[in-house]
């Protein structure tokens, strides 16, 4: 019997596009110890039409921009929707290694009220990434709290 879910799959599973597809997994693979499963070259072998790579738990999706398919990424849209939320052990140390591998800081990481040390970038490809890792248990009501705090703070 076929599993209506395959092994190494979740539920939900991101699929990004990109312009450089080979770029984008090596910046993967440096700055977030992303292993890369596989990969399928376009018939004229100048681009790679899918591929995935497993990180952690988690496999993630990535194409080769296809304009004329409605394929589109961040950098031929001038921006992204959405971002991609990733806890981490260490995020201090995953930050860092994601700059070095080529990432542009949008925000260091800092504790924040919901008990995660938080950051986020963007990657080569224009994509955002939010790191994490959980510092904190705290309740509902702690977390509105701080929340309340925060954004008092702003204001």
């Amino acid at each position: 019997m076929v599993k209506p879910i395959p092994d190494g799959y979740r539920t939900l599973t991101p699929h990004l596009i990109v312009k450089d597809a080979a770029g984008a997994i090596a910046f993967y693979k440096k700055a977030f110890g992303a292993q890369e499963l596989f990969s399928m070259p376009s018939p004229d072998g100048k681009s790679i039409v899918h591929a995935e790579l497993q990180f952690g738990d988690t496999r993630l999706m990535l194409c080769e921009e296809c304009a004329e398919m409605g394929a589109k990424s961040p950098l031929t849209t001038g921006g992204t929707s959405g971002s991609i939320f990733v806890y981490v052990k260490d995020v201090d140390a995953s930050f860092r290694r994601a700059i070095e591998a080529g990432a542009r800081e949008l925000q260091p990481p800092a504790d924040m009220f919901w008990g995660d040390r938080y950051g986020r970038l963007q990657d080569p490809s224009g994509h955002e990434w939010e790191i994490a890792t959980h510092v904190k248990d705290l309740t509902p009501e702690e977390i509105a709290k701080g929340a309340a705090e925060a954004f008092a703070a702003k204001a």
